[in-house]
C-alpha cells in the first residue's frame, strides 16, 4: 500500500508555476498594477523569460491582481466607505462619483467579455505587448506636454462629467491589448477628460473594484480547476498575498511621486524597455 502511495504521488503532475516563482510573479503583479507601466505586459514578459506559458498561466496573471485590488480597496477604504454613505443617503456628490464610475467601467468590461478569447490569442505575446509599450510611452509624453502648455482645473474625481468618464471608458478600454496599462490608459483618459493628474489617478484606482474585479471573478470562475489543479492552490494564495503586500506600498509612493514629478519618468522607462526589448526580440 505505501508503495502505491508513493508511485502516485510520482505520477502526480508537477505546478506548471513554483512557489518561488509566484512569489516573484506576485512581486511584479504589485509593483506594476498601479504604476502606468502594464502589470500584464510585465507578467507576459517574464512568464515567458521563466518559460512559463499557456492558459492556465494566462488566467494566473490576471487573478493575482486580486490581492492589488484589495491593496487599493484597503488603502481607499474611507472613501468607499464614504461613497458608500453617500449613496445610500442620496448624495449628489456620491451619486455622480458612482455614476462615473459605472459609465467608465462598461466600454473594458462589454469589449473583454466580447473579445476575450480573441485578445489573449492574438495579443498576449511578447512583440504585441513591447509595441503596446512604446505606444503607451509616447502616448503619457504626449499629454504631459499639453497639460504643461494648458493646465486642467483642480478638480476632483467627483465632479468628473457623464461624457468625461465615458471618454474615460473608452481610452482604459486600450489596456486590454497588454503592455498598454490599464492605469496609465485611465490616468491619460481622465486628464484628457480635465481632471488633474492627481485626481485623474485617484479615479484610476476607485475603477479598479468594477474592472479588475469583475475580470478577476470572471477567470476565477472559467478557470478556477484549472488553477487549482495546474497552478496549485499555494502558489495562488501565496501571489494574492504578496500581491497585496507590494501593491499596498507601491500605492502610497506612487501617488506622492505622481504630485511632484508626473508621469514622463514611466513614460521614458516604458520607451527605453520597448527599445531593448525591441534589440533582443
Amino acid at each position: 500500500m505505501i508503495a502505491s502511495v508513493f508511485a502516485v504521488s510520482a505520477s502526480a503532475p508537477q505546478p506548471v508555476v513554483s512557489l518561488w516563482e509566484a512569489v516573484f510573479l506576485g512581486v511584479v503583479e504589485g509593483l506594476t498594477e498601479f504604476l502606468p507601466v502594464s502589470s500584464t505586459g510585465h507578467l507576459i514578459l517574464i512568464g515567458r523569460l521563466l518559460g512559463l506559458r499557456g492558459p492556465a498561466v494566462d488566467a494566473y496573471s490576471v487573478v493575482i491582481q486580486l490581492g492589488a485590488l484589495l491593496a487599493a480597496v484597503v488603502y481607499y477604504r474611507r472613501v468607499f466607505i464614504d461613497l458608500l454613505r453617500g449613496v445610500i443617503g442620496r448624495k449628489p456628490e456620491s451619486l455622480r462619483l458612482l455614476r462615473s464610475l459605472i459609465v467608465a467601467s462598461l466600454p473594458v468590461l462589454s469589449l473583454g467579455y466580447l473579445f476575450g478569447k480573441q485578445i489573449k490569442a492574438r495579443l498576449f505575446q511578447p512583440s504585441t505587448v513591447v509595441l503596446a509599450l512604446l505606444f503607451g510611452g509616447l502616448l503619457m509624453l504626449a499629454v504631459e506636454w499639453l497639460h504643461a502648455r494648458r493646465p486642467p482645473p483642480q478638480q476632483t474625481a467627483s465632479q468628473l462629467s457623464v461624457p468625461g468618464a465615458l471618454i474615460t471608458g473608452l481610452v482604459q478600454a486600450l489596456s486590454l491589448w497588454p503592455g498598454t496599462s490599464r492605469s496609465m490608459a485611465c490616468i491619460v483618459g481622465a486628464q484628457l477628460s480635465g481632471l488633474p493628474r492627481a485626481a485623474a489617478a485617484d479615479f484610476a484606482f476607485l475603477l479598479a473594484l468594477p474592472t479588475l474585479g469583475t475580470a478577476t471573478l470572471y477567470e476565477l470562475l472559467k478557470h478556477g480547476r484549472e488553477l487549482s489543479t495546474s497552478v496549485g492552490i499555494p502558489q495562488l494564495v501565496l501571489g494574492l498575498l504578496v500581491s497585496f503586500v507590494v501593491g499596498w506600498l507601491v500605492i502610497a509612493g506612487f501617488l506622492r511621486y505622481l504630485r511632484r514629478f508626473g508621469m514622463w519618468p514611466f513614460a521614458v522607462y516604458r520607451i527605453a524597455l520597448a527599445a531593448l526589448l525591441l534589440c533582443l526580440l
